[in-house]
């Protein structure tokens, strides 16, 4: 067991311990939509592939997946589990692969590790110089929108305990904004038996609002096909195949597909 650097990234079992998904909505999610435009193989390339679970999934539908991750760990796991698949450590914002993708996904909010315009404008720039005339960028992150007046993710600290190979581990979570710097931080403290001290890990997401996010896009050489705030993987019990995209934008989440143009 690592707790040196990143807590669940650094340890992918109990990361899937803590975040299961095994009905797959999340790669589900992905297929439909690139389905709906027209893409049902390809070259993907997962940015933040994590444990290598989507990456696994969309290879089982014929995709040639490529995963990049920050954290060696991650990698190391997702290669191991998932043979049929390339993955590399790389920084998001400085990535050079000497290849072009049908499509590049960035899920759970590795798109808002971006903090600063400078990080937002080199990620988007490496995903444009991957993608093929007319290839497609998915994402899906939390919406800086669902922040106005909304304080239903700011109150009070949210407990939780996942059991991992016989060991309970508790976390307790808060988030705040720091309205200066447009993030939202997380401090989530850990504990389990035996633990010597509890844990503490810090991270943070840039909040960025519909049409902010619509402007930086425009502003990369991409043009936006959908931005949706439901449904998706963590906005509807499951995923449902041609579900009716809301566009209210006031959910907590965002769903982006845009291109490159030909």
């Amino acid at each position: 067991m690592r707790v040196d650097a990143n807590f669940l990234t650094d340890n992918p079992r109990l990361y899937e311990a803590q975040f299961p998904d095994p009905e797959h909505l999340a790669a589900r999610f992905v297929l439909d939509v690139l389905a709906r435009h027209g893409l049902e193989r390809g070259a993907l390339l997962d940015v933040g592939c994590g444990t290598g679970r989507d990456a696994a999934h969309w290879a089982r539908h014929g995709f040639h997946v490529t995963g990049i991750d920050n954290s060696p760990r991650m990698v190391e796991h997702a290669g191991a589990h998932c043979p049929d698949a390339t993955f590399r450590q790389a920084d998001m914002r400085a990535f050079r692969l000497d290849r072009t993708f049908d499509a590049i996904t960035c899920l759970d909010s590795a798109f808002l590790y971006c903090h600063t315009d400078d990080e937002l404008d080199s990620f988007l720039q490496r995903c444009r110089d991957h993608l093929r005339p007319g290839g497609m960028l998915v994402a899906e992150m939390r919406n800086g929108a669902f922040f106005l007046g909304n304080t239903e993710l700011l109150d009070g600290i949210r407990e939780r305990t996942v059991e991992w190979e016989g060991v309970p581990y508790r976390s307790r979570t808060r988030l705040w904004i720091d309205h200066a710097e447009q993030l939202l931080r997380r401090e989530r403290v850990w504990d389990w038996p035996g633990c010597e001290r509890e844990l503490t890990q810090r991270s943070a997401w840039r909040l960025l609002f519909p049409q902010e996010l619509r402007r930086v896009l425009r502003q990369a050489g991409f043009e936006v096909l959908d931005l949706f705030d439901h449904p998706g993987p963590r906005t509807e019990p499951a995923w449902r195949s041609g579900a009716h995209l809301g566009t209210s934008l006031a959910g907590d989440r965002l769903h982006l597909v845009a291109h490159r143009p030909t």
